[in-house]
């Protein structure tokens, strides 16, 4: 028997999460567990209830679909999203994958194309429109994929990423301090919150990440 997937619908028009409700109704396999009507709603009832799936609208009030998706991505891994969207923007397409999206397809899309698309992405695969598909080759023909290392370095501040540098230079939180005219403890702090946001345990790591992401970027 196949494993049902938990879905969370997210758009803040009604008619869009009710037509989509109603196309899964016939539908076994897909559970729909919640729905949200903006993107803070939606971080909220994904980290609620835990879905396998999030069906949701690139655009939405108070926090995008895309912001939405970073946030909980970030908690919840094991939630999958499928962004939708009225029309091809290769740089939200492009922003939504690097947010960890797992696929991407217009609104217009047919039924049967729509929920093949949630089955690959309820299930963990990947999967991009034809539409969604030629703007991420139009990224790349244009050079403006980014390496994993400078995804997870966006979320890092300014002042972080000097730090970062500082400490992949092998300097201490003292001569860091010195050198940004910052105390040690707030370096240490910074420093603390620096291995959280990578994901990271120790400092040695994180000289590590810095010296992988400088590599990706020589000098001209």
């Amino acid at each position: 028997m196949t494993e049902t997937i938990h879905v969370l619908l997210a758009d803040d028009h009604d008619l869009v999460r009710s037509g989509l409700k109603s196309v899964l109704r016939g539908h076994e396999e897909f559970s729909v567990v919640g729905e949200a009507r903006d993107g803070l709603e939606l971080v909220k009832e994904a980290l609620r209830l835990k879905p396998e799936l999030v069906v949701s609208d690139v655009r939405m009030p108070r926090l995008s679909g895309i912001e939405a998706c970073r946030e909980v991505r970030s908690s919840l891994p094991a939630t999958h999203f499928l962004m939708l969207t009225s029309y091809a923007d290769e740089k939200a397409v492009m922003a939504a994958i690097v947010a960890g999206a797992s696929g991407f397809m217009m609104k217009d899309v047919q039924t049967s194309e729509l929920l093949e698309a949630m089955r690959i992405v309820g299930r963990g695969g990947k999967t991009l429109d034809a539409a969604s598909s030629a703007a991420v080759i139009e990224q790349i023909r244009k050079g403006s994929v980014i390496s994993e290392e400078d995804r997870i370095a966006q979320q890092l501040s300014d002042r972080e990423l000097k730090i970062l540098e500082l400490i992949a230079d092998g300097m201490t939180n003292r001569e860091i301090g010195e050198h940004l005219f910052l105390s040690e403890k707030t370096v240490k702090h910074h420093v603390s919150d620096i291995l959280g946001k990578l994901g990271l345990t120790r400092r040695v790591e994180a000289a590590a990440f810095a010296i992988r992401r400088a590599a990706q970027h020589p000098p001209e």
